[in-house]
C-alpha cells in the first residue's frame, strides 16, 4: 500500500531522474550519450527516447500550467519548450530530441538539436564540457535513490522494497539489479551518501541527502535491513 504525493512514488521520483538529465545535456553531454549510458546500466530505455516516444507536448503542457501558477525558481532546462516551440512533439511529428525516418521508431541524432541545445547553454551561461558514462549514471540515478528514501521517511511508501517494485516492474529499472534501492545497497549506502554531498557542495541543496540515507550510511545500515520504529515483527 502507498500514500499519495505529488507525483506518487514513480513519477516524482522520475522528476528528479529527468532533472539531472536535462542538465547533463546542457552542461556538455549529448542526447544520445545520456540514453546510451543508461540502456548500458541496463534501463529499457533512456529519458530522451523516452520522451519521444510520450509526446514532448504533454509535458510542456503540464509546464505551461505549473510556471502559470508559480513561475519557476533557481536553475530549470529550456530545451524541451524549445523544441516543443519548433513542432518537435517526439515520433508522432517524426522528430523531438532524435529526427525518425518514415515507419520507424529508431531515434536519429539530430544536429537541429544539437544547435537548439548548445544555444539553451550559451544562454544559461554554461561552459560545456566533456562528461563521462559514469557522471550520467550517478548524476540520474542517485537522485531515485535518494528520493525513495524521502518517501519511505514519509510513509509514502511503507518500506524500502516497495520503491524497487514500483521501478522494476513500473518504469524499466533493470530486475536483475532490484531496483534503486537494491541497488544502492550494492554499491555501499556510505559511497552513494558521500557522492550526494559532493554533488549538493557543487550543485546546491537539491542534492541534500535524506535523513534515512544519512543514518543508514553513519551506521553501516541498508535500505533492505531497515525497519520502520515502532514496526511489530512476526515470525
Amino acid at each position: 500500500m502507498a500514500g499519495n504525493c505529488d507525483g506518487f512514488i514513480g513519477n516524482r521520483m522520475l522528476y528528479k531522474y529527468r532533472r539531472e538529465a536535462d542538465f547533463l545535456i546542457e552542461e556538455g553531454a549529448s542526447p544520445q550519450q545520456v540514453d546510451d549510458a543508461l540502456k548500458a546500466f541496463g534501463l529499457a530505455m533512456g529519458p530522451f527516447a523516452m520522451s519521444d516516444l510520450a509526446g514532448l507536448d504533454v509535458g510542456w503542457r503540464i509546464r505551461k500550467r505549473m510556471y502559470a501558477e508559480k513561475p519557476p525558481v533557481g536553475r530549470h532546462s529550456t530545451v524541451a519548450d524549445t523544441l516543443c516551440e519548433m513542432g518537435r512533439f517526439g515520433q508522432k511529428t517524426g522528430a523531438g530530441y532524435f529526427r525518425y525516418e518514415a515507419g520507424s521508431r529508431t531515434p536519429l541524432p539530430d544536429p537541429v538539436v544539437d544547435a537548439a541545445i548548445e544555444r539553451a547553454s550559451r544562454d544559461a551561461g554554461i561552459t560545456r564540457r566533456a562528461i563521462s558514462s559514469d557522471e550520467i549514471v550517478k548524476r540520474c540515478l542517485y537522485p531515485l535513490v535518494n528520493e525513495g528514501a524521502l518517501i519511505v521517511e514519509e510513509g509514502i511508501a511503507a518500506r524500502p522494497g516497495d520503491v524497487d517494485v514500483v521501478y522494476a516492474n513500473g518504469y524499466g529499472f533493470p530486475a536483475w539489479r532490484g531496483g534503486p534501492m537494491r541497488w544502492a545497497d550494492s554499491l555501499g549506502l556510505r559511497a552513494v551518501y558521500d557522492q550526494l554531498v559532493a554533488y549538493e557542495r557543487e550543485f546546491g541543496e537539491v542534492w541534500r541527502p535524506a535523513a534515512m540515507l544519512r543514518e543508514l550510511a553513519e551506521t553501516g545500515g541498508t535500505f533492505g535491513g531497515w525497519k520502520r520504529e515502532g514496526t511489530v515483527v512476526r515470525a
